[in-house]
């Protein structure tokens, strides 16, 4: 779903740091949200909160935990369900924001925990996590092949394996 790789993909962009309009802009065109995007530094601070409640969802231990966190979100964020095409311009989907006008924040908000939930009841897992690599700490989409994933990426996963026989060979005790 692009709309779970677009949440991930926002929250790795606005948790760590403080990204100008146009980065937001830059990753919302990456994942297909029609132009004019028009981005104030406010409009950025309110993604950037929506962000930090979407990384806790991320960050789940468990799916009961993930499901806690996305019920507390919608229950608080969201809004009946409703058919849009935004005046046309798109297919018919599922939007929990006010209106097809609302302010950036809600819109990342209750569309990304819209996707989470779906992705959550569909697998009967938590739809993502947090990287387990030390110093990463990236939030990623779990698809669901295979086993829980702990890490972004297979390179994270690999110097991890790496980090670990080293200590291993050395003869020292892990950290």
């Amino acid at each position: 779903m692009v709309e779970l790789q677009r949440a991930a993909d926002l929250v790795n962009l606005l948790v760590p740091g403080e990204p100008s309009p146009a980065e937001v802009a830059d990753v919302l065109r990456a994942h297909g949200e029609p132009e004019p995007i028009e981005l104030t530094e406010a409009d950025v601070r309110e993604l950037r909160e929506a962000a930090f409640v979407l990384r806790e969802i991320f960050a789940a231990e468990d799916v009961d935990q993930a499901a806690a966190r996305l019920n507390a979100a919608l229950a608080r964020h969201a809004r009946p369900p409703r058919l849009t095409t935004h005046g046309g311009t798109s297919g018919w989907h599922l939007h929990v924001d006010s209106s097809d006008d609302a302010p950036w924040g809600e819109w990342l908000l209750t569309s990304s925990c819209l996707a989470l939930a779906v992705a959550l009841a569909q697998r009967q897992a938590p739809p993502g996590g947090v990287c387990a690599a030390a110093g990463c700490g990236r939030s990623f989409v779990d698809s669901g092949r295979g086993g829980p994933r702990r890490y972004c990426s297979a390179r994270c996963a690999t110097r991890e394996r790496v980090a670990a026989h080293r200590v291993r060979s050395s003869g020292r005790p892990a950290t």
